[in-house]
């Protein structure tokens, strides 16, 4: 069973949030994202693939893996959670990307209400041509995306150009980068004002769904 962090409200919608290729659980990044989820209300569960999980026990630096081998790893923090009914599923970038490979198949099984996404990483940076969306084209899952419009893994102009089911609701975050941040002096917003925005829609949604 994973190691997790849990954050926010025990009555609040529950989001189970996996981290992306780089960063820790605990990351900046990570950190700020959940602050503001659980600020909205929601209930966040945090936990780290092995890779990330052995660098932390000094057991060695093992690169990220491809995302399909972290699958199981992913069913098995859901399945640790089983019994808290229904959830959200989600997380950045890699873990966002892993969550959307199983949300079908647990949505079936009634145990994922829904699936939210930080970063998507559509394609990798300059080679919007290798698109990772094959799987999001007939996604059955309520799902939400929120993308910087500057974010190197999918632009809006990328991401109009892809077919993604019609299940799927991105919202796009002006000037915003992979990590959702803004430049203040070219778009007016700030990191806070994005990650505002996300909290609220993320509550909006997971109340929809639930």
């Amino acid at each position: 069973m994973p190691d997790f962090l849990i954050d926010g409200p025990a009555d609040g919608p529950k989001l189970v949030l996996a981290h992306g290729a780089g960063a820790a659980m605990d990351s900046a990044g990570m950190t700020a994202l959940t602050a503001a989820l659980t600020g909205a209300g929601l209930r966040v569960v945090r936990f780290e693939f092995d890779y990330m999980a052995s660098r932390r026990r000094g057991t060695g630096r093992k690169p990220p893996p491809r995302a399909e081998k972290v699958i199981p790893e992913y069913r098995a923090a859901v399945a640790a959670l089983a019994a808290e009914g229904p959830i959200l599923i989600g997380g950045k970038s890699m873990g966002g990307r892993v969550a959307s490979m199983i949300a079908d198949e647990l949505h079936a099984e009634r145990r994922v209400a829904g699936l939210v996404c930080f970063g998507y990483p559509f394609h990798p940076p300059g080679k919007p041509e290798n698109t990772r969306t094959a799987h999001l084209e007939h996604l059955a899952t309520p799902a939400l995306i929120f993308q910087g419009t500057r974010d190197p893994f999918g632009t809006r102009d990328d991401v109009a150009g892809y077919t993604l089911s019609e299940r799927i609701e991105i919202v796009w975050l002006e000037d915003g980068d992979h990590d959702l941040k803004p430049r203040r002096s070219v778009s007016g917003f700030s990191a806070a004002d994005h990650l505002a925005t996300v909290a609220e829609r993320t509550r909006a949604f997971a109340e929809a769904v639930r």
